[in-house]
């Protein structure tokens, strides 16, 4: 199988990496978007899931979970780890998901944590598209941002908050949470912050709204 360029550098630290995710508090490492998830159980797709700890966090909350992961150690490990828990896991990756196939409106929250500097400008255009796609009119999409030097993955690429939220907007989507310089975490990362947003799909648009209701805010 061809590797996903996203995922260099992980191969040579792949325990580690698993035993240090899933020993991560989600309530603590993902608290800025928890207000944010479905008040009722929902449908939420966990796009990058890594060793499946937030995928796990958020079943267990009462959601229906699909989490995809293109690492076949960490899928591999979160199957094991979670087996009973109600979550689809997908060998899949961003930005195109093509396990997920082409229906739209399928999701109620999307979660892309820790994600975002692996991939580069082009490739992060084509999954904001497609989380728009994905998501239900409501629904809301999370991601953190991270910046700084590249930790036990390799290949990385500097992220703007700015041009993220401008690339949301081209695809209708509302940013309704913004958090920027957020420190690691972990104590000895002093160079790396964090920021976090949340994005909305609009039940409707003004176009919408003038004209009934009956406009695709996606067309």
């Amino acid at each position: 199988m061809t590797a996903i360029p996203g995922t260099e550098g992980y191969e040579r630290s792949i325990q580690r990496f698993i035993e240090s995710s899933q020993a991560l508090d989600f309530a603590e490492v993902c608290q800025d978007f928890l207000d944010h998830l479905p008040l009722l159980a929902g449908r939420v797709l966990d796009a990058g899931a890594g060793a499946g700890q937030n995928a796990a966090a958020i079943a267990k909350m009462g959601h229906s979970v699909v989490a995809i992961e293109p690492m076949p150690d960490f899928l591999a490990a979160a199957r094991a780890t979670y087996a009973d828990l109600p979550i689809t896991w997908l060998d899949d990756s961003l930005p195109r998901l093509q396990r997920l196939g082409s229906a739209s409106a399928q999701f109620d929250f999307i979660l892309v944590d820790g994600v975002w500097h692996h991939l580069d400008e082009s490739e992060r255009s084509l999954a904001i598209a497609h989380f728009a796609l994905l998501l239900k009119p409501g629904g809301k999409c999370a991601l953190s941002l991270r910046h700084g030097p590249a930790g036990l993955g390799t290949c990385v690429y500097p992220t703007d908050t700015n041009r993220t939220l401008e690339e949301a907007r081209t695809c209708g989507l509302e940013c309704v949470l913004l958090r920027e310089n957020q420190p690691s975490i972990f104590p000895h990362k002093k160079d790396v912050t964090w920021s976090r947003l949340v994005l909305l799909k609009p039940t409707s648009t003004p176009d919408a709204d003038r004209d009934g209701g009956t406009s695709n805010q996606l067309e």
